[in-house]
């Protein structure tokens, strides 16, 4: 029987506020459907309103991620490589999870990530104190690679996501907009078509 899907699986972490149906939007299904046998298995997380996919005391997300939610996915698929991606809180995730296991993703991808520059700039429950953001401050880590990084030219989030890319030596995709759903549909085309160079 012809293979239906590449073998190769993209796990996607949901925003803030949102939840896996974030990333079933048109663009997304219609750029699978033109990567044909090139298009991954597709593994939807949920991470809970705001848990930023960071082991912290309400739970540990980003060990789920790693320990239940891959092992599980790949268990039920062929895929051999995983990339990794996510919105905004899940931008963040995915840079945190991906920076800490170099060499575990095909490539890691992260939509207008919610990142800070310093515990003082974060938003009220990203984090549950400042001991919680050093220990998990991107910034502190090593990028990962290959790495996509795409934002709006009026995201508040830019000036650490730009930081962010320099840091990483990667140029960030940026267009008109700011930190919504158009955004971020407008960019799911190129999104994925890089997890497909980079893992199909």
């Amino acid at each position: 029987m012809p293979r239906r899907h590449g073998d190769w699986m993209l796990v996607l972490l949901h925003g803030y506020h949102a939840g896996p149906s974030q990333f079933l939007t048109q663009p997304f299904f219609d750029t699978l459907a033109t990567l044909g046998t090139r298009a991954p298995e597709v593994l939807l997380l949920d991470g809970g309103a705001d848990s930023y996919w960071h082991d912290r005391a309400d739970g540990q997300w980003g060990s789920m991620v790693l320990r239940e939610a891959i092992p599980a996915g790949l268990a039920r698929t062929d895929a051999r490589r995983i990339a990794l991606g996510g919105i905004s809180m899940g931008g963040f995730g995915a840079l945190l999870i991906g920076s800490r296991r170099p060499g575990r993703f095909c490539a890691v991808g992260a939509q207008s990530p919610a990142l800070w520059l310093s515990a003082g700039d974060t938003a009220p429950g990203a984090f549950d104190d400042a001991q919680d953001y050093a220990r998990n401050d991107v910034f502190k880590f090593g990028p990962p690679h290959p790495l996509w990084i795409d934002l709006g030219a009026s995201d508040p989030f830019r000036t650490a996501a730009l930081a962010y890319a320099k840091r990483a030596r990667v140029p960030p995709h940026m267009k008109p907009g700011g930190h919504d759903a158009a955004l971020w549909n407008a960019f799911t085309p190129q999104f994925l078509r890089f997890f497909a160079r980079a893992c199909a």
